[in-house]
């Protein structure tokens, strides 16, 4: 079985897996680790393996490249590619920075580790509006998602000026589907992510990233829940949460470049000992201060 052949040669190669949650459900089942972008980063960063695999698009592992400097990582698909990380390049953003002499630069963990080499500070969704309010500057460049950088703005006094990029996954997750998932299931809760467009945010009942969105399934009361993000995550808060309900708030929230990554490539990428992520070292010092700096600032939800 490909699940023993992983387990075999994750002891050979002193390997750890890492899936994201919006992966297929036999990754997540074989996965040491399942969260989000980051936190998984930072799991590696602690742990004693030499050998990264990370289960989710490419800014993901490049994310724990610049962390884990000290480990390989490997990317099992390198079509693993997200659709909003490339709606920015570092060339733009420096040009966007010229047009704004006096702003700072809030970059979404959800970007290439060369717009993060070009950032003062980064952020996730569960701390985008922490670390935003945490900042003595007033004009803040918020790259790339600008349904991020809305929900931000109507959560602080500072002036947002966001850069025009979004996940299609989110994006077109529409509020007349949420309105008729609501009507069938008049109990639910409705749990979306910050990516999604503000009038969706705005009939939620919370906004959440996704392990935000696991920690408040688990500990809330209600039985039912409309799910406003990946449809991947589903499976995990199915799996965990056996006597509650969740349902998608939109069937087309799906990205392809997530479902990418299968047993048999995890497989191949510990056998062959690729795709390793290199990022160059001027890049990576200068990534990880934008990351550094947000994680003295810590967790939002």
């Amino acid at each position: 079985m490909l699940q023993d052949r992983i387990k075999e040669l994750k002891e050979e190669r002193n390997a750890i897996i890492l899936a994201h949650n919006y992966q297929i459900g036999e990754v997540q089942d074989i996965a040491d680790y399942k969260g989000d972008s980051l936190g998984l980063s930072q799991k590696a960063a602690k742990s004693d393996a030499d050998v990264i695999v990370f289960c989710g698009v490419d800014f993901m592992a490049e994310s724990a490249a610049i962390l884990c400097s000290d480990k390989m990582v490997l990317l099992p698909e390198l079509s693993a590619k997200c659709p909003m990380a490339a709606m920015i390049t570092a060339e733009s953003l420096r040009a966007e920075k010229e047009k704004y002499p006096d702003a700072v630069v809030v970059c979404y963990v959800n970007t290439t580790a060369e717009v993060k080499a070009e950032s003062d500070i980064c952020c996730t969704s569960s701390n985008a509006i922490k670390v935003v309010n945490s900042l003595k500057e007033d004009e803040i460049i918020f790259v790339p998602d600008k349904n991020l950088a809305l929900y931000v703005a109507a959560h602080t006094d500072k002036t947002i000026i966001p850069w025009e990029g979004y996940c299609p996954s989110h994006h077109f997750i529409l509020k007349g589907e949420v309105l008729l998932a609501k009507a069938r299931r008049p109990e639910a809760e409705i749990l979306v992510h910050p990516e999604c467009r503000q009038e969706v945010i705005e009939i939620a009942d919370k906004a959440f990233s996704t392990d935000g969105m696991i920690r408040y399934a688990k500990r809330s009361k209600a039985k039912e829940f409309i799910i406003g993000t990946e449809t991947g995550i589903l499976y995990r808060l199915r799996r965990e949460n056996p006597d509650k309900r969740f349902y998608p708030a939109s069937d087309r929230a799906i990205c392809p470049s997530m479902k990418v990554n299968t047993l048999d490539k995890i497989v191949n990428a510990l056998e062959n000992m690729e795709h390793k992520i290199t990022i160059p070292e001027d890049i990576r010092v200068r990534a990880k201060q934008a990351l550094d700096r947000m994680l003295e600032v810590g967790r939002g939800d």
